[in-house]
């Protein structure tokens, strides 16, 4: 963002609908740069196209992603909408891959908008015991050359990590671009463009915020010509997120490495603790060396963390003693873990998986936790309080 006008620390609040442009000849000369679809304009002209408080905010994520640039949404699904859609081509457009473990949402909107409204020829690549098998996927790349393929650095619910460079290299080299969901990692613990990815996304409602009080989404990369079709999309569409969100996220940010690190600090520790306790059947976390891509895990994330999410399932004899065992969980950890379908939060809240995904993941006893950065000592006694009652 250009120099502020005034000598305020922080960056002001831009709430215009259309700014002045004071002459016609500056009118026009205006209007003409806007084709160019640079990420900050030279004169700003409306804010469905460009907001300065907005391209502030930007540039505070394009430093958490070491990226070119970065173009916020009002929504991670706006975010997904305006990534994918700038590979759609008509008739012209190759097949595209998804990896089958990915967010509900991003499933329900390519069934529902990418297939049976825009035609678009969609192929799942399916895990198999929880883990991703790249001969099959050098197999599905060489039969269908796909222009697109998308992956999630950790998915929603299982926490499967993928062997994301080996991924991205193989789709290159069959000549795929590469979008990465980096929501639940951030880049904290992973960078996915340095590893040669072309796109990545963000719910920035999530670990971005961390508060659960602002809907956004943002879409990172270093592709010139990708951020171009990218901002053209977004003015036509409208996916544009407020000033007054921008503002917010962009103070935010400025405690997600002190939050995140807390999360996940917090997320083993639990972990651990879920592991140990004997009417938990099996507890799913990257950390954890029985998960199964936890060799993955660590070799893409180090020693930085492995995510401050945890789904874990109740042991049982029937479908109703695990039902049962779950909602006495939720009922007695519900003054401090409150059941929100949402994640990232300040504090730990939790979602009964089969509730949410039904078919896809019906087993009746499991609950995905978002760990939150409250005081360890507290949550690790709702925790103890919560499966005590399940005994």
């Amino acid at each position: 963002m250009k120099k502020k006008d005034v000598n305020s620390s922080r960056i002001p609040v831009y709430r215009d609908a259309g700014f002045e442009l004071f002459d016609a000849d500056t009118t026009a000369e205006a209007f003409r740069k806007e084709t160019e679809n640079e990420r900050e304009p030279d004169l700003y002209i409306y804010s469905r196209y460009r907001n300065p408080t907005v391209v502030a905010a930007e540039e505070e994520i394009m430093k958490l992603e070491e990226s070119e640039w970065a173009l916020l949404t009002q929504s991670g699904m706006s975010a997904i909408d305006t990534a994918v859609s700038i590979f759609h081509r008509g008739k012209d457009t190759r097949p595209w891959l998804f990896f089958s473990e990915i967010y509900g949402g991003t499933i329900s909107f390519i069934e529902s908008v990418l297939k049976r409204r825009r035609g678009i020829e969609i192929h799942n690549f399916t895990a198999t015991r929880q883990k991703y098998d790249l001969d099959d996927y050098e197999s599905l790349l060489k039969s269908l050359k796909p222009e697109l393929v998308y992956i999630e650095s950790i998915s929603n619910p299982m926490l499967i990590v993928p062997d994301a460079p080996e991924i991205i290299r193989m789709a290159h080299r069959y000549g795929a671009k590469v979008m990465v969901d980096n929501t639940f990692a951030t880049p904290l613990l992973w960078r996915p463009l340095e590893a040669g990815a072309d796109l990545v996304i963000h719910s920035a409602t999530k670990y971005f915020s961390g508060h659960g009080n602002i809907t956004a989404g943002v879409i990172c990369g270093n592709d010139h010509s990708l951020m171009q079709a990218a901002v053209e999309y977004r003015k036509y569409t409208g996916h544009m997120i407020s000033p007054d969100d921008a503002y917010r996220l962009h103070t935010q940010i400025q405690s997600l490495e002190l939050r995140f690190r807390q999360q996940c600090l917090n997320a083993t520790i639990i972990a651990e603790l879920l592991k140990e306790a004997p009417g938990v059947k099996r507890v799913l976390f990257p950390g954890l060396a029985d998960h199964p891509t936890h060799a993955e895990a660590v070799r893409l994330f180090g020693n930085k963390g492995f995510g401050a999410m945890i789904t874990f399932d109740f042991a049982g004899d029937s479908e109703k003693e695990k039902r049962t065992l779950r909602d006495t969980f939720i009922r007695t950890v519900a003054d401090k873990i409150k059941l929100i379908p949402s994640l990232g939060d300040h504090h730990t809240i939790l979602l009964p998986v089969e509730s949410v995904w039904g078919s896809k993941y019906p087993e009746p006893g499991m609950i995905r936790l978002s760990v939150g950065f409250e005081n360890t000592t507290i949550l690790t006694e709702t925790i103890v309080k919560g499966l005590e009652a399940t005994k």
